[in-house]
């Protein structure tokens, strides 16, 4: 039923692919510069917050608002613009603020379009690299490098033996469950790079990805980008991925199948 619904839909995936221009556009004008850090967890570790962050989103939230202003809205720095609409938009204003803050390139903007919770078109920008991804259907999704635009396509052909695997634990993982995946751990041969590794593997550079603790902001945007490719996204329990939380994408089911069963140890 959403195949069809969304089936020959061009205003959302058009608005995302003028809106990832604009956000790079607005960085390159008004955020390329000296920016304050916070700490949101003072005394509980560290998850920092730049007024980059907040800038960003208060773009993006007024960019839909002004396209979509039935719609409702929900990121990570403002909270729930709560609507009668089954059209929500899930923002992560910056993904990978760790990155931004120490300057590496890798941090992007993430925005989805939900239709009743289930995340249909998806956005990863990244500014400093000049490059986007988007899905504009659920079966095809693009990159946009250098003004110069590609299909994206999974490689569902390697075989779990030669899969390279990307992984990070984000601190969430204790050594004592750590120590019950040491095959999966052994396996580990790239790091990750906040969203644009989930990224890459829709573009056939890397087999399997597998991240903890994502947030549904984290997670959302990427959904229908790698599903558009052809991946597959669970959670490690093999469940629905839309509530956040450990993820692992991957190039076909066999190898689904297998990195699942290195990780159930821990789930």
């Amino acid at each position: 039923m959403l195949l069809n619904k969304f089936k020959n839909n061009k205003e959302f995936p058009n608005f995302l692919k003028l809106l990832a221009k604009d956000l790079t556009k607005f960085y390159n004008i008004k955020l390329n510069k000296p920016f304050k850090v916070d700490n949101k967890i003072k005394g509980r570790g560290y998850d920092p917050v730049t007024t980059a962050d907040r800038a960003f989103e208060k773009f993006i939230r007024m960019r839909i608002s002004k396209k979509f202003p039935n719609h409702e809205i929900i990121g990570e720095e403002f909270g729930h613009k709560k609507t009668e609409s089954d059209f929500s938009w899930v923002i992560d204003p910056i993904d990978g603020t760790r990155s931004f803050v120490i300057g590496n390139p890798t941090w992007s903007n993430l925005i989805s379009l939900n239709y009743k919770g289930n995340p249909i078109f998806g956005l990863a920008n990244f500014p400093k690299l000049n490059k986007f991804y988007y899905n504009s259907s659920f079966t095809k999704a693009y990159v946009f490098e250098n003004n110069k635009k590609r299909k994206l396509r999974i490689n569902s052909k390697i075989n779990f033996k030669n899969a390279k695997l990307a992984a990070a634990f984000h601190g969430t993982l204790s050594l004592k469950k750590q120590l019950k995946i040491k095959k999966f751990i052994k396996r580990m041969q790239f790091p990750c790079f906040d969203a644009l590794t989930y990224c890459q593997l829709a573009e056939g550079k890397i087999e399997i990805v597998s991240q903890c603790a994502n947030k549904i902001w984290d997670i959302h945007p990427i959904i229908p980008i790698v599903r558009a490719a052809g991946a597959i996204v669970t959670t490690w329990e093999n469940k629905n991925p839309i509530l956040g939380g450990n993820i692992v994408v991957s190039n076909n089911k066999k190898n689904h199948k297998e990195i699942l069963k290195l990780l159930k140890p821990v789930t």
